[in-house]
């Protein structure tokens, strides 16, 4: 019987770990792919106290180090359900059942990829999935936005103030943002729309140098040169394995202590609905969870 089982090898899931271990906690953590999570793919990080400039794969290996000096066990496998039987969380793995008093789940979210041509081999070489993460190293620059929600038109008006120059891609005629960003973007003098365009292909040699775009109206394909592209079309949490209130993205709803809607099981990071997806506030949730976990986990005394 664990104490604590925390889903998730990224900055949420080890932090937790950490926190687990000072607190004298029979844990362990689960992780599907590899750890670290979607951070490690990240070319450079300039936004994380202490790390002026560090790849994403540099930093956390630190923080699986870090997690590993104090004796986290982690183990590599697939969360498939988990069920509640009194106070014993049943979690049924692709490497057998687990059975925890409490379970963290910092299974954080993915971006929805484009699919276009080049996107996978220039991730992180100029594709992004996060302005806030790798606007800054586009200052002067020229970048493409591709996308039409809230989420790319917040995104493009925020590079519009580091970058040259933005453009911004979308299938449609229309945008599907709200109104007040629109006519922020449309105000922007350094913004270009290009409406019913779709990215087609993403070109270069070891990073980005320009794209080619289709014209859905004309049907012609041209070639804009940039210097990044910014990919937001979806971000989707990894939660489908967990049945806690979440809300319509299929985030995990919590409370300010992290707790979900099913006591013991408590969430982190991306995973959960947050106005911020950075490795700094999944730090931050993860230390909450933990805490509270520890708490929830002593008040359990009767169980075995």
């Amino acid at each position: 019987m664990l104490d604590l089982l925390i889903i998730g090898g990224g900055p949420a899931g080890l932090t937790a770990g950490i926190y687990a271990q000072r607190f004298r906690l029979k844990t362990l953590l689960v992780e599907k792919e590899m750890v670290g999570g979607q951070i490690a793919v990240s070319d450079v990080i300039e936004n994380y106290p202490g790390f002026p400039s560090i790849s994403g794969a540099g930093l956390m290996e630190k923080f699986e180090e870090h997690a590993r000096k104090f004796g986290l066990e982690i183990r590599l496998a697939e969360i498939i359900s988990i069920t509640a039987e009194g106070g014993v969380k049943v979690v049924k793995t692709s490497d057998g059942e687990l059975r925890a008093k409490a379970v963290i789940v910092a299974t954080g979210a993915k971006p929805s990829r484009l699919g276009a041509q080049g996107e996978k081999k220039f991730t992180g070489k100029g594709v992004s999935y996060c302005a806030t993460c790798d606007g800054p190293f586009f200052r002067g620059l020229t970048v493409m936005v591709v996308g039409g929600g809230d989420t790319a038109v917040k995104e493009a008006h925020y590079l519009s103030k580091l970058a040259a120059k933005v453009y911004i891609v979308h299938r449609r005629d229309k945008f599907r943002a709200e109104k007040l960003l629109i006519e922020k973007i449309e105000a922007a003098p350094n913004i270009e729309l290009l409406k019913n365009h779709v990215l087609k292909d993403i070109k270069g040699d070891m990073v980005v140098k320009s794209v080619l775009v289709h014209d859905l109206k004309t049907s012609a394909i041209k070639e804009v040169p940039v210097d990044g592209v910014f990919i937001f079309v979806g971000i989707n949490p990894t939660t489908d394995f967990v049945d806690v209130d979440k809300d319509e993205k299929g985030f995990i709803r919590t409370n300010q202590k992290m707790e979900t809607s099913v006591p013991g099981i408590f969430a982190a990071g991306d995973c959960r609905t947050t106005p911020l997806l950075q490795v700094a506030t999944a730090v931050g949730d993860a230390a909450i969870a933990a805490f509270t976990a520890e708490a929830y986990i002593d008040s359990l005394k009767d169980i075995k």
